[in-house]
């Protein structure tokens, strides 16, 4: 059996500063910790995306110290709050991929193939994208192995959740399932993002959300609190932000199956106050 761990939504801000009242880089060393007591035995680490809150280099130097004592290898890519030039002046060129030109990874672990994307845009204002040239580095990679179970993780939900965030999913789903169709044996796509815990398919593709590191958001439908305003910043969502569960993926692959496991490295549900959410 393969195990591997997936964290998302660091939201790692400069010393001295706090991204909406939380202590995140105390809540990335809280996971940290739990991996190396309890998943020391993982065969690696994905960070699947916004490790920093505005993409700062001081965010992802205090990322690069936060992450050295853990455990197993660790594998990285971005989310919409990141900002790639400054990532890889931070964390080193080698991040990159020479193929894609973006932080995608492909992972050989055991009986089955991992691929990381990078979907960040920040032109998109928290949506993500997929370019071209890297659904061509998919389809290529998915390619190579007709026979493999494939897990895919990336930061962007593939598919709308009928909630209101649903206009910063990943733009081209169409373009990522069309190429995750065409292989036989995709057993999961992971993400993060939505700081949610949910599951279901696009298109028959199998996907799972986790709240991931940050603040966790309680759902509510759009059917039951109106349409989305199209413009960013006019919206003020009704839904209860919490403090927690700090919460992280473990991924269990053999030959039959894939299970994910979400686990809690920190408990607190608390109510966070709107006025953090002052959004500028």
């Amino acid at each position: 059996m393969q195990k591997f761990v997936v964290l998302a939504d660091i939201h790692l801000v400069p010393e001295g500063k706090l991204s909406h009242g939380l202590d995140t880089l105390d809540r990335l060393n809280r996971a940290v910790a739990y991996v190396n007591d309890i998943h020391a035995d993982a065969d690696f680490v994905v960070f699947a995306g916004d490790l920093a809150d505005h993409g700062e280099a001081a965010a992802y130097a205090r990322f690069k110290t936060a992450i050295a004592p853990l455990t197993p290898p660790v594998y990285l890519t971005l989310g919409n709050h990141d900002h790639r030039p400054t990532f890889l002046d931070v964390m080193g060129p080698a991040h990159a991929n020479a193929d894609s030109g973006c932080i995608d990874h492909v992972i050989d672990a055991g009986d089955h193939r991992v691929i990381v994307l990078d979907t960040s845009d920040p032109e998109l204002h928290g949506a993500g994208r997929l370019e071209a040239r890297q659904i061509g580095w998919l389809k290529a990679r998915l390619a190579e192995v007709p026979d493999t179970p494939v897990v895919i993780v990336l930061h962007h939900n593939i598919a709308p959740f009928d909630v209101q965030t649903d206009f910063i999913i990943l733009q081209d789903n169409d373009a990522f399932a069309d190429a995750v169709l065409g292989h036989a044996h995709v057993r999961q796509i992971i993400s993060g993002h939505v700081h949610m815990t949910t599951s279901g398919t696009y298109r028959g593709v199998p996907f799972c959300t986790f709240a991931g590191a940050h603040y966790s958001i309680e759902p509510m439908s759009i059917a039951r609190s109106g349409p989305i305003p199209a413009e960013r910043g006019k919206y003020v969502s009704p839904v209860p932000r919490r403090e927690g569960p700090g919460q992280l993926a473990v991924v269990l692959c053999n030959s039959d199956s894939v299970v994910v496991h979400m686990e809690n490295f920190l408990d607190r549900h608390l109510v966070l106050a709107p006025e953090l959410f002052a959004w500028s």
